[in-house]
């Protein structure tokens, strides 16, 4: 079970960061991404972290404003969104699963909605 956390209302230019809490037995053996899906539209990819955290990859958009980290020990995988504009108004979700991939994983959380205002 993924519980996802600490979406809100912000204007342009502020900052968020989102939390994702696990409840798996070994959270270091899973990949966690964050993906958004914007109002009207398909539920895109934002950012993946590796089971260690020693490797990220973001989609084009969140490059230099959006930082994905993980913390094995409190099962937690964040996202800190600085520079927000108001195409990143989304609901958030964390997604889980225990093989590299782009789309397809295993497991979602329930989602945190971002809405910045300009």
């Amino acid at each position: 079970q993924l519980q996802a956390s600490g979406g809100g209302l912000v204007q342009a230019g502020g900052s968020l960061r989102l939390s994702c809490v696990a409840s798996v037995r070994t959270f270091s053996n899973y990949y966690m991404a964050w993906f958004r899906q914007a109002p009207g539209k398909e539920r895109e990819f934002v950012a993946r972290v590796s089971r260690s955290g020693g490797s990220t990859y973001y989609t084009d958009s969140v490059k230099g404003r959006f930082t994905i980290s993980r913390d094995n020990a409190k099962n937690t995988v964040y996202l800190q969104m600085n520079s927000l504009k108001p195409e990143d108004t989304a609901v958030y979700y964390c997604a889980a699963d225990s093989t590299l991939r782009a789309t397809g994983y295993a497991y979602w959380g329930q989602g945190t909605e971002v809405t910045v205002s300009s």
